[in-house]
């Protein structure tokens, strides 16, 4: 009789499947809601961090421009190279694609492709930012 009693209740003392899975099932839904949240939050700051940098770049080609006049447009590389950056300043963009400058005749644009790595898209990053002449 006590070896009975001794088993019933080594049986009731364990943790059964069903029980494992119904913990599973809660911590799956606690992940999925934190990453609800948290996803469009990392992907906002990625946008900040690559604006930030661009607005760093921008005034240093800028530079580079005025002090070379018959240089080619620079590259961050090339500004890091000649001091007009330091060493720490970011070459890639938050989706690891090289940071471009865009040289024209009268100004110097900034530009990071965005998290679609493709020229000419909603997402791209420039600065200074587009603006469209409607006045």
């Amino acid at each position: 009789m006590k070896k009975t009693n001794l088993l019933q209740r080594a049986r009731r003392r364990g943790v059964t499947l069903i029980e494992i899975l119904i913990v599973l099932a809660i911590v799956g839904l606690i992940a999925g809601g934190v990453a609800v949240v948290a996803v469009p939050k990392y992907q906002e700051a990625q946008k900040k961090q690559a604006q930030t940098d661009a607005r760093t770049i921008h005034p240093a080609a800028e530079k580079y421009r005025v002090d070379h006049p018959g240089d080619q447009c620079p590259t961050v590389e090339l500004l890091r190279e000649k001091k007009e950056l330091s060493a720490a300043s970011k070459i890639t963009d938050p989706w690891d694609t090289p940071y471009k400058i865009i040289c024209g005749e009268e100004d110097v644009t900034v530009l990071s492709l965005g998290p679609d790595k493709k020229e000419g898209t909603n997402d791209d990053i420039r600065i200074p930012e587009a603006t469209t002449s409607g006045q």
